[in-house]
């Protein structure tokens, strides 16, 4: 018998069940597959010797995450941060180069230095208050408010028809639409913008850093803590009812990392009638098809600073990837997609046997698509880095039905556990001043189909935790450092 039980272990229940048992209660977390870790998890997909990272390769947040702050991430696993958070392939052998400085970023920019700087500066000046903006609830007066009007009017900016205002050439502009477009909505939209001026200042803040060993560091990371602070783990155990789960545990609390609509499935009978009307409305988004590479060596990229880049954005112009984009929202696969694509061996020889490489990519296909990219996906590479054929030994496809069977969170392949969009930031999955707890007593919802949204920082998890320790249990939120028990 215990005080919480948390369904699902990616990073936001982790997150939840690590919080709650540093709160010194007792938890049992519970997940469906036979390995933990959600979004992070980290396999031999191609070849032995070769990992791959599942979903989630390159972590943003894991630096500037408020949870990962909290937790100490940084301390328990090795955070590598490329000199170069992402670069741009463009034709013509030339490429956009996001470097961590700012300052080399704008001079390889030219006379669109000028215009990033303009973009990214302020936003760098207030970084925690950009960060407290959009990692918690929308629905809330900012701490710094100046910060949340600096990153509000950028991203009406480059959320509009008005995106091109003090760009002259083509780089910087597909540089942020191919940031923007980690967000799969349409563009240009408040919804993608805003995600994309995250990532990109971040880029140039705490770096896009890349876990040595792969991205299940950061799931064990967390199960370690939650181990050594009297928690219990259970795999392969499907949780069906909010109900039988309670009267199993006695738990008095329960923290579901689901969606909406499997939130509804589990607690029918004890959520009211209205609520699950909201819940079931939630909408998701277009999918991902994956594919993984085994290489026999590097990517022969004709941008020779590409060769450094773990992390890369192909699709072409501003323009280009727009279109692609916006096919898929329609529910077609674009001709020339917009490919996100992670050599995370530029930085950690970890995940190859010596001289040889994994190359980690997806493109975005509408929902539930059955249709195999993997020719599409090498299409787009080989178009910048001629001869990357030659180099494939093995490659593991994962179509976006495939992606949704892996991992119940990814509705018909979306990995973002909801449509990013403007209504669904404010209502994810209602409008509330706490919309981690719903109606029924001691039952919450925290995941990334809550605020502040997708991506592996642990937020959706902690603020229910801390939502459950001040209503079901009177508790004040526990220190979560190294130096504490």
């Amino acid at each position: 018998m215990v005080d919480v039980a948390v369904v699902g272990s990616g990073p936001n229940g982790l997150a939840a069940a690590v919080t709650m048992a540093r709160a010194g209660l007792s938890v049992q977390l519970f997940e469906a597959a036979e390995s933990i870790g959600g979004g992070t998890r980290t396999k031999e997909l191609t070849l032995p010797g070769f990992r791959h990272d599942v979903c989630a390769a390159v972590h943003p947040m894991a630096l500037a995450s408020p949870f990962f702050k909290a937790f100490e991430l940084s301390r328990r696993i090795e955070l590598i941060v490329p000199e170069i958070s992402y670069g741009h392939p463009l034709d013509g052998g030339r490429a956009g180069i996001a470097h961590r400085s700012l300052e080399k970023t704008v001079d390889g920019l030219g006379a669109d230095g000028r215009a990033w700087r303009t973009l990214m500066e302020p936003l760098l000046r207030r970084l925690d208050g950009v960060i407290d903006f959009t990692q918690a609830n929308l629905v809330r007066v900012p701490k710094d408010p100046l910060a949340a009007f600096e990153y509000g009017v950028r991203t009406l900016l480059q959320g509009t028809a008005a995106w091109n205002l003090g760009f002259r050439g083509d780089v910087a502009p597909a540089m942020l639409t191919g940031v923007g477009a980690h967000a799969i909505g349409r563009l240009p939209s408040l919804a993608t913008s805003g995600a994309g001026l995250l990532l990109g200042v971040l880029a140039h803040a705490e770096g896009w850093p890349v876990p040595r060993g792969g991205s299940h560091a950061i799931a064990q990371a967390m199960a370690d803590d939650l181990l050594a602070h009297g928690g219990q783990i259970h795999v392969s155990e499907r949780i069906d009812s909010v109900a039988e789960l309670k009267a199993a545990t006695g738990a008095a609390a329960v923290i579901c990392d689901t969606t909406p609509r499997a939130l509804a499935a589990m607690a029918r009978k004890e959520l009211p009638a209205r609520y699950i009307r909201k819940l079931e409305s939630f909408s998701y988004g277009p999918g991902v098809c994956k594919v993984d590479f085994a290489l026999s060596g590097p990517v022969p990229w004709t941008a020779a600073e590409l060769r450094q880049a773990p992390t890369l954005h192909l699709g072409g112009s501003r323009d280009a990837i727009a279109l692609a984009e916006n096919e898929v929202l329609a529910g077609r696969h674009p001709e020339n997609p917009y490919v996100l694509a992670v050599q995370a061996g530029v930085v950690d020889a970890s995940r190859a046997p010596e001289g040889q490489h994994t190359f980690w990519a997806y493109t975005h296909v509408p929902s539930g698509s059955t249709r195999d990219c993997t020719e599409a996906i090498i299409r787009s590479v080989e178009r910048h880095a001629p001869g990357f054929r030659d180099l494939i030994l093995s490659t593991n496809t994962q179509t976006a039905r495939d992606v949704g069977a892996y991992n119940a969170n990814y509705i018909g392949g979306d990995i973002s556990s909801g449509a990013v969009t403007l209504p669904q930031l404010l209502k994810r999955p209602v409008i509330s001043t706490d919309p981690w707890r719903t109606p029924v007593p001691g039952l919450y919802l925290g995941s990334a189909s809550t605020p502040p949204g997708p991506a592996v920082h642990g937020m959706g998890g902690w603020l229910a935790a801390r939502s459950a320790l001040k209503n079901t249990f009177d508790l004040a939120a526990p220190d979560l450092g190294l130096g504490t028990k």
